[in-house]
């Protein structure tokens, strides 16, 4: 007897070691999950000072801080817009499929969900910075930073909504579908480019960008160098971006970052080669252009994608960044730092790859048409919405800055600050520039 009752006691105790192992596992392994998250978080945030490097160093000088002050803006006050409202929308609970419900006002009810709103915040981050680069040097500060906090608190999760919402109830109705995007080639980069797209049309051409004839003339940038910064800060951020949306710390990251190293580097080898087949003269711009073309096209697909056809994503996202930036000049779209052919055109293409050349599928029809429907849908509702945004806040604060101010600089008009005020103002800047400045 006294046998029988020391092995069931011996095995109790040995259940409750088990099941305290257990328990101390699963919490250990949320905490490097967080950890991950967090890293990647601020990966992801760093890429912001990455955009601002590489818009203001394709800008003239006298739109330096103009520029940097909405990159600066529009994640600090776009930030605040998301987690109140945006994270509720997008990943609140979704049983209609088109909009979350719930989860609204910093409002989560686990610790895990407060990273996942961190990393998320960051996404939407970079969905409304890519417009600024677009319209810089002749959009109103003001007018821009409203029409971001829209794009963040309302466009940009709703749509989310439809293809990852969400993380408590239901799902989206193009994640139903089986539509594939990882880490938002359409739901971030995108529709961030159709934003802007939408903003070119309504702001118009800087002036002197094109003739009386219609063709282009060269307006360059004051900073290579800040421009081939920027593409490494973003390239670096990109391995968080995307290796953060397994949104856990395991061994698929290894292939993920692989492959969105590769894409860059074969969007770079993509461009290049686009450059000589036009026998046109190999600029920094495009080159480094080029390969966030790779890294835009690969964001969609680099969790299910074999490297190879990661580096066939990478390199044909690179020719298409370069002919897209002809296309967007022969119709007449002012397009300063080629925000639209590297976000939107390398974005759909590679939204479209991702079903072309998924690992358990490949070549897929049936992935590729829903792949399609994701895409242009993203165009619709992010194209036509933030044409209604821009004209709605154009009634009521005019988009476009005043042709004087254009001319003078938006660091002077919009700020009363210089970017580079060791330059002589006598030859920069006229009398009028400096009573500004000195008051």
């Amino acid at each position: 007897m006294k046998k029988v009752i020391w092995t069931l006691l011996s095995a109790v105790l040995l259940f409750c070691a088990s099941q305290t192992q257990a328990a101390e596992s699963i919490a250990s392994q949320e905490s490097v999950d967080t950890v991950w998250i967090i890293v990647a978080a601020a990966l992801v945030f760093f890429m912001q000072a990455g955009f601002a490097l590489l818009e203001s160093g394709m800008s003239r000088a006298k739109n330096t801080v103009n520029v940097i002050m909405k990159n600066y803006a529009d994640v600090c006050l776009g930030s605040l817009v998301f987690c109140l409202v945006g994270f509720g929308l997008m990943f609140g609970a979704n049983p209609s499929g088109f909009l979350g419900t719930d989860h609204f006002f910093l409002n989560p009810d686990e610790d895990w969900n407060w990273s996942v709103l961190l990393f998320q915040a960051m996404f939407a981050a970079t969905a409304a910075t890519i417009a600024s680069g677009t319209m810089a040097e002749r959009t109103r500060f003001n007018a821009y930073l409203l029409a971001a906090c829209v794009v963040m608190g309302f466009l940009y999760p709703v749509f989310g909504s439809w293809v990852w919402g969400s993380a408590y109830e239901g799902s989206g109705w193009l994640a139903q579908l089986g539509f594939i995007d990882f880490a938002g080639s359409t739901v971030v980069h995108s529709l961030g480019a159709w934003v802007a797209l939408a903003g070119a049309l309504v702001v118009g051409p800087r002036i002197g960008r094109f003739d009386s004839d219609g063709r282009p003339r060269r307006l360059p940038g004051h900073n290579l160098s800040y421009v081939a910064m920027g593409g490494f800060i973003l390239w670096l951020g990109w391995f968080g971006f995307n290796g953060g949306s397994t949104l856990a710390a395991d061994v698929s990251i290894g292939l993920i970052n692989l492959n969105t190293h590769l894409a860059a580097c074969a969007g770079a080898a993509g461009a290049l080669l686009a450059c000589c087949l036009r026998r046109t003269p190999i600029l920094v711009g495009q080159v480094i252009n080029g390969s966030i073309g790779g890294l835009v096209g690969i964001t969609a697909g680099c969790a299910t994608m074999d490297p190879l056809y990661a580096i066939i994503t990478g390199a044909v996202a690179g020719m298409i960044v370069v002919y897209g930036s002809d296309i967007l000049l022969k119709i007449r779209v002012d397009d300063v730092v080629g925000a639209i052919p590297v976000h939107g055109f390398a974005g759909a293409w590679g939204t479209i790859a991702a079903g072309l050349f998924y690992a358990e599928d490949m070549f897929s029809i049936e992935m590729v048409v829903v792949q399609s429907i994701g895409v242009l849908t993203c165009f619709l509702w992010a194209f036509v919405g933030a044409l209604a945004i821009y004209g709605l806040i154009n009634l009521v604060l005019p988009l476009r800055a005043e042709p004087q101010h254009e001319q003078r600089g938006l660091d002077i008009t919009e700020h009363a600050e210089i970017g580079y005020p060791e330059f002589s103002k006598s030859t920069a800047y006229n009398e009028k520039t400096l009573e500004v400045l000195e008051r």
